[in-house]
């Protein structure tokens, strides 16, 4: 037992245990916490994701065994205290005026000379002289002297006291804010997490905790107008509900924003009603100005929406056809038809709605903007989440570019994809397009389709383009009239070639003609270096020949030269064919635009410009994953406030540790435990002289040490030999 209390209690013990939980916590960093499940399974695997879950990766700080880690290490440090802290007592009491005379010789710095006068003389001297120099002396008169024992810097160990019982209150402090308690109190109560869904108001209390719950921490999200008293504390497996012993009303959310649309200040207006005596409190929480009461913190954590209005227009992509007005509410579900039959209803989830989009609109990127032209500088690259400021040491362009809303499509099956589409039109490279983005997983980061605006702001046009392309009669239209035009007055003969190729291009072009597969293939050479592809679609599909073929765009267009072309053909055919699609594609949207009763395209840049970026974008959205484009038409924003709920007995402990470390280590580092003995006695044969004997010993030795013995010889002796 004693061996075991020595091992505890060592030094080389705790700073071991001190070593884990470093580490530990440097995971803890490095992997988020209290993820779904879902996102490990997508970033480790999921071979790794199970393992890091039987280890606790996942809630490293609530995790059995850095609990128990921590308790050792409380353990080790308070019976490192218990044990020193008596003999440091004792060595405080103690001036070690028993010292030898002659045990002085073996001090590092010594001195022996003479006083003037006898030896009471001599010692009332010395006693003035250390006690304006600050040290504190006690005096052993013995039969053939005087000693004088002083001490200076005896809070050097003090310090290590207030170090060590730092480390115990910071830890105690932890375990009491921690999930420790928490587990304790449900297990207690016979408290059980919550993993289902569904309202608040529904969870029974056999997943609630009471308000007296002396320690927790949760989430409380607050709308507009609305008031609730329940928070939600996340655990790994689900949540449990917290109950407050008040209710917090949000009268209103108050955002600030800088000239370049950057918030500069979150703070909520809110009403706080006690349950019991109905007094009700107003105050206003900002960001690292929370609100305390009844014991409870309130911190403006961040901010939600807290359901707003949306009015939206969704437009069909197969066929054409009328939009479709719908409305509905943030976080509610619509039911889309999309044809007769039921099993062709999705179920459009509402996400979220950002009104302030501030977003990086310079070119200097660092990257060449010539050779792709789908490619979008909004915070570096197109790959990146849309919708962060954050600061790069690029130079930055920062532009509010308008609201924008996300939701997810649910087909009959269950799949669901998510889709992120911007308001308004962006200007990117001189182009003014509409965002539209798709994702496969919440890992992922938004790809985008970029619709190119017509002169009216709007995406109609590039609409009733796609729903020509998509028209049978309307592009046999478009193929006679290109080859009436582009067939020689000398040579009409051409005519039927020319239509017929024309008719062939935009058939693969739509989707409609097939080619046979050859897997593996690239494409053409000049189709692949002009054209699009699915992953700048967005579309979440394969890229893969094979699947370009079944649903048209340029791929299918680069497969049919690669199969149907010899090679020594296929650059000058590849060349023919875009440029026979492009004027037919041209030819299209004149018939578009004449049956919409708009008038004839002009024939400048600004025209050619938008036809560059409406074939790229036709293209690509033959592999957008939904049948329908939902399009944000007005919306009534309605704001919520999302505070962190806080009780923490822990924290004055916590404070009280940090100021007591500092305080340790401020007294271990500066200030130095500095001992003193002056043996004075009657000189030999002198009268009124007094033999003097010093010596000085310190616990770090520094040269200041030797500059203050020096002092102090200087001081009393005259006349000095060693």
């Amino acid at each position: 037992m004693r061996e075991l209390l020595d091992l505890l209690a060592s030094m080389r013990f705790a700073v071991s245990l001190l070593t884990v939980i470093c580490i530990a916590s440097v995971i803890g960093t490095v992997v988020k916490q209290r993820e779904p499940l879902n996102n490990y399974v997508n970033q480790f695997g999921p071979f790794w994701s199970e393992v890091f879950g039987k280890l606790d990766l996942y809630t490293v700080y609530g995790a059995w065994w850095f609990l128990l880690i921590l308790g050792f290490l409380v353990t080790s440090t308070s019976l490192c205290i218990l044990r020193n802290t008596p003999k440091i007592i004792q060595d405080l009491r103690n001036y070690k005026e028993h010292v030898r005379e002659q045990s002085l010789q073996s001090f590092h710095h010594k001195a022996l000379g003479h006083m003037a006068g006898g030896t009471e003389a001599a010692l009332a001297q010395v006693s003035s002289l250390l006690s304006g120099a600050g040290w504190k002396a006690k005096i052993q008169v013995r039969d053939r002297g005087v000693m004088v024992a002083a001490r200076k810097g005896a809070a050097n160990k003090v310090g290590y006291l207030a170090a060590h019982s730092a480390i115990v209150l910071v830890c105690l402090g932890g375990l009491l804010d921690g999930d420790l308690l928490l587990r304790g109190l449900m297990w207690a109560q016979n408290k059980s997490v919550y993993e289902g869904g569904g309202l608040i108001s529904e969870v029974t209390a056999d997943h609630r905790l009471p308000p007296g719950n002396p320690s927790f921490r949760g989430n409380l999200m607050v709308p507009e107008g609305g008031r609730a008293a329940t928070a939600i504390l996340s655990m790994p497996t689900g949540v449990v509900l917290q109950d407050l012993p008040f209710d917090v009303e949000l009268k209103k959310f108050i955002v600030e924003y800088y000239d370049t649309g950057m918030p500069k200040l979150f703070a909520s207006d809110v009403i706080i009603r006690d349950h019991d005596t109905g007094k009700l409190t107003e105050a206003k929480i900002k960001v690292n100005e929370p609100l305390i009461h009844q014991g409870v913190a309130l911190y403006q954590s961040s901010f939600d929406d807290g359901g707003s209005e949306l009015k939206l227009l969704a437009y069909p992509l197969q066929g054409g056809g009328k939009p479709v007005a719908l409305q509905g509410r943030v976080g509610n579900t619509v039911t889309l038809k999309t044809g007769p039959n039921d099993k062709d209803a999705l179920t459009l989830e509402l996400g979220s709605l950002r009104v302030i989009n501030v977003e990086n609109m310079s070119s200097n990127s660092g990257a060449d903007t010539s050779t792709d032209v789908r490619r979008v500088d909004l915070v570096d690259t197109l790959g990146k989440h849309l919708g962060s400021g954050a600061r790069n040491p690029n130079d930055k362009a920062l532009h509010n570019i308008g609201p924008s809303f996300s939701y997810k499509l649910i087909d009959a099956a269950g799949q669901r994809r998510e889709f992120n589409n911007y308001m308004s039109p962006v200007t990117l490279e001189g182009q003014s397009v509409f965002l539209v983005g798709v994702r496969e997983n919440l890992n992922d980061g938004f790809r985008y389709l970029r619709i190119p605006a017509d002169d009216r702001a709007s995406m109609q046009s590039w609409l009733n383009l796609r729903a020509a392309l998509l028209d049978t009669p309307r592009r046999e239209r478009a193929a006679r009239r290109y080859a009436e035009m582009a067939t020689p007055a000398d040579k009409p003969q051409m005519l039927p070639q020319l239509q017929a190729t024309a008719a062939r291009a935009l058939g693969l072009f739509a989707g409609v003609e097939k080619t046979k597969p050859k897997v593996g293939s690239a494409g053409a050479a000049d189709v692949a270096a002009s054209g699009s592809s699915a992953a700048s679609a967005g579309a979440g599909a394969s890229t893969a020949t094979a699947t370009a073929e079944l649903q048209g765009g340029l791929p299918a267009l680069s497969n049919f030269i690669e199969t149907e072309v010899p090679a020594a053909e296929q650059q000058r055919v590849s060349e023919v064919l875009l440029r026979i699609l492009n004027g037919s594609l041209f030819e299209l949207y004149k018939i578009s635009r004449e049956q919409a009763g708009q008038t004839p395209p002009a024939t400048d840049a600004q025209t050619q410009t938008f036809m560059t970026q409406s074939v790229l974008a036709l293209s690509d959205s033959m592999f957008y994953p939904s049948p329908v484009l939902v399009q944000l038409d007005e919306f009534k924003q309605v704001q919520a406030s999302v505070f962190q709920v806080t009780r923490a007995p822990g924290q004055k402990l916590v404070y009280l540790g940090a100021i007591l470390l500092i305080i340790g280590v401020l007294a271990m580092l500066y200030i130095k435990e500095r001992r003193l003995w002056v043996w004075l006695e009657s000189a030999p044969g002198q009268i009124d002289t007094t033999r003097v004997r010093m010596a000085l010993s310190c616990t770090r030795e520094s040269p200041d040490v030797a500059t203050e013995f020096e002092q102090l010889k200087a001081a009393l002796l005259k006349e000095e030999s060693v």
